[in-house]
């Protein structure tokens, strides 16, 4: 066999071992959530005197969700001498005349607020959330996005986990306002419930690295500075400052039982942007931030845990890399040596990897409690969504690689606008800018690829590749018509 032809196959099978150990990480944690699925954050003592918390609300042309944010923080069960509410606003749209109006109309009722816009978006939700800090007063500093909806007594059931002055940060659970509303909402919810059910709980209970996820949580003042501040070089501006402020030895706490609800996109092209910014930033942080994590004296467990947490989003580059470029020629190669036995080393590699994740996706639904039956039932659809995304957030993982820079990207969500006391807004709500289906056409054409690939396999009688087929072409296909439409329907 030829050198080239055997580097070929090497390669090919060197990369679907690396996304086997994605996949068996994954299943980890399946495994060491029964060893920590009673463990939970407990408060050592109750401060004497409630501290002063700063409640801030980042929008950035949020027209919909804006009334009903402003209303939630307003409605805070807090002490309000111990309390400033800040609406930190980089709006260019209607949507500073919305905020504009429910802050006169809650200082009217003796509820302060203050409206911090911005005429530039320098350093994006970053250097909105750095500058708004410099004039805060709190000691604590909560942050909730604008699509979330945090309860009344969010602030009073929290904040005495920061009695312990080690504590820098804590998270809460997310939940899913518009989880039943169409199949994509549903699938989201599933991915994020593993994400806050299994991974942040384990990582917490067990004392490794964990992140913040931008929006749902607490932060003490003193350790933001001391980690250096926020900073816009990445996307993910929440997970490169969790990471700054761990290597300064702050310990940050994840509660699985308190949820904040909030919504998840309701369209393909606003998931993809989503996933797009969270995969590009994750690898930025990646590239910024492994090198320190491996040389500081963090215990090897937590070097291993966060080369797992920050590189994962490279399996979708790794899995692009191989279908399109490794697996025709490995076919072909096989074929031409007359080595057709190794097809079944594909198949262990590709189970090993897929049923990985599933695992890790359905149980996330039984650590929280949730029925198991609809998580099973929505098995064939987490992997089509899982393909559905992939060269999406491949590109991503590329566009970090290379250094190529982006503007931080906001989610359009459409929110109801009802408030906490049922008083509409007067102002008229334009709809918003359709998202253009970036990638779209080759997602189509790689559909079109996978169906010529399917009929050479049918024709070569390499029966057991045709599942995977059938789901690369379909979901690629879906993906693309359903990015097109989406875009026509919002555009017009």
């Amino acid at each position: 066999m030829a050198w080239f032809d055997i580097a070929i196959l090497a390669l090919h099978f060197g990369l679907l071992s690396v996304l086997c150990l994605f996949g068996l990480h994954r299943l980890s944690m399946v495994v060491r959530w029964f060893f920590y699925r009673h463990s939970q954050i407990k408060i050592d003592q109750e401060f004497a005197e409630l501290p002063y918390i700063t409640v801030q609300i980042p929008i950035y042309n949020e027209q919909y969700v804006a009334q009903r944010i402003i209303d939630a923080v307003a409605s805070l069960n807090y002490p309000a001498d111990k309390l400033q509410l800040q609406i930190v606003d980089d709006s260019t749209d209607n949507t500073q005349n919305v905020i504009a109006e429910r802050i006169a109309y809650h200082n009217q009722r003796g509820i302060s607020m203050e409206h911090i816009h911005r005429t530039n978006r320098t350093g994006f939700k970053a250097g909105a959330l750095k500058e708004a800090m410099e004039i805060s007063t709190g000691e604590f500093i909560a942050i909730f996005d604008a699509d979330f909806i945090p309860e009344p007594d969010i602030l009073i059931n929290t904040i005495h986990h920061f009695s312990n002055k080690e504590v820098g940060m804590l998270q809460l659970r997310w939940e899913h306002l518009n989880r039943n509303n169409n199949k994509l909402t549903e699938l989201q919810s599933i991915m994020l419930d593993a994400h806050f059910g299994l991974e942040q709980h384990i990582r917490s209970a067990s004392n490794l690295f964990l992140n913040f996820n931008g929006t749902a949580g607490i932060w003490r003042k003193e350790t933001i500075y001391d980690a250096g501040n926020w900073s816009a070089d990445t996307l993910t501006e929440d997970l490169d400052l969790s990471y700054r402020a761990q290597l300064k030895g702050w310990k940050m706490q994840y509660v699985n039982h308190i949820s904040c609800p909030a919504e998840v996109p309701s369209d393909m092209n606003a998931f993809k942007s989503q996933q797009h910014r969270w995969a590009k930033g994750g690898t930025e942080v990646m590239l910024k931030m492994l090198g320190t994590i491996w040389r500081s004296p963090a215990s090897i467990k937590h070097k291993i845990e966060s080369t797992f947490h920050l590189s994962n989003n490279l399996a979708y580059l790794l899995l692009l890399i191989d279908t399109i470029f490794l697996l025709i020629p490995s076919i072909l190669i096989r074929e031409h040596y007359q080595i057709e036995y190794m097809w079944w080393l594909d198949l262990p590699f590709l189970i090993a990897s897929s049923c990985g994740h599933i695992t890790y996706l359905v149980f996330g639904q039984y650590a929280l409690n949730r029925p198991m039956k609809k998580a099973f039932l929505n098995i064939p659809g987490l992997l089509l969504l899982g393909i559905q995304i992939s060269f999406n957030n491949a590109r991503a993982g590329i566009e970090a690689l290379l250094g190529h820079k982006t503007e931080f990207v906001r989610t359009p969500k459409s929110g109801e606008l009802n408030s906490v006391d049922n008083k509409p807004s007067t102002i008229k709500i334009p709809r918003y800018k359709a998202v253009a289906p970036r990638g779209a056409v080759f997602e189509f054409i790689l559909s079109g690829v996978f169906l010529g690939l399917m009929i050479w396999c049918i024709d070569k009688e390499i029966w057991f590749m045709l599942p995977f087929m059938l789901f690369l072409i379909f979901g690629y296909a879906s993906t693309s018509i359903s990015s097109f439409i989406n875009y026509q329907r919002l555009k017009n």
